[in-house]
């Protein structure tokens, strides 16, 4: 009796240490999800040639407004920011495979790009505006006709153009570059006719050239730049649009936008 007691003890106990690390085992997946950690450091697709909005200035250092704009908001969130130079042509394809987290660098806000990129409210207006020549006898978008236009390639001018059906057609040639600065070299030497760039861009070389280029008044239309994220980046988005909020509120972003423009044209 006595052999047959101790195995029963044995068992029984057993059976409570086993009990007991099973409910050990347990409680790790019992607990509650941890809340998601904001990054600390949040990396910035953007054109480097693209002043002013961003480009480099005589030391390589990247500046431009949404360089400024972009490091405000980083210190508002807590978050170290990285400005990654990017193919803009490529941007969809850089920040959908997460090689940066946002696009902040003269982003149109366009239906087509909306079902790839969750976007800010717009913090600026802007318009697509023709730049010629000087001495260039084109004076509006029907002169345009037989002529090479340039645009860069991956820029919202493509889709500005092409909305004008009856100008886009007549046009010899939608010549496409990989930045407006060499785009404007090629106008500068007659291989271009006319170029088509967001007016930000267009007059901040056209004053710094006086007698060089002219802008027509005619234009391809105004749009709005915004903030852009992958559009599962809900949270990102969130604190980004309460940061952005928050400088157009206190001031901070006119601040910025009257250092490279000479006034407030930020977009309330």
């Amino acid at each position: 009796m006595k052999k047959q007691t101790s195995i029963l003890t044995i068992a029984l106990l057993a059976g409570v240490l086993l009990t007991a690390c099973g409910k050990q085992e347990g409680a790790p997946a019992a607990s509650a999800a941890a809340a998601p950690v904001a990054a600390a450091v949040i990396v910035v697709g953007l054109d480097d040639n693209f002043p002013p909005m961003g480009f480099r200035d005589e030391n390589n250092v990247l500046v431009g407004f949404d360089i400024d704009l972009a490091s405000e908001a980083g210190k508002r969130l807590g978050a170290e920011v990285q400005f990654k130079p990017i193919d803009w042509n490529a941007k969809e394809a850089e920040l959908s495979s997460k090689r940066v987290d946002v696009l902040w660098n003269g982003l149109t806000i366009t239906d087509a790009r909306k079902e790839k990129i969750l976007f800010t409210t717009p913090y600026l207006e802007n318009r697509q505006i023709i730049i010629v020549t000087d001495k260039s006898p084109i004076n509006s978008k029907a002169d345009l006709a037989g002529k090479v236009v340039g645009v860069q390639d991956g820029s919202s001018a493509i889709e500005a153009v092409e909305k004008d059906g009856a100008t886009a057609k007549s046009l010899k040639e939608l010549k496409k570059f990989g930045d407006n600065v060499t785009a404007l070299m090629d106008l500068s030497v007659g291989r271009l006719d006319a170029l088509v760039v967001d007016e930000v861009v267009g007059r901040y070389y056209t004053t710094r050239k006086p007698g060089e280029y002219r802008v027509l008044e005619e234009n391809f239309g105004t749009e709005d730049y915004g903030v852009g994220t992958r559009k599962d980046d809900t949270a990102l988005m969130a604190r980004l649009q309460t940061a952005m909020d928050d400088m157009k509120r206190d001031g901070s972003a006119a601040a910025i936008s009257t250092k490279w423009f000479g006034k407030d044209i930020v977009k309330k």
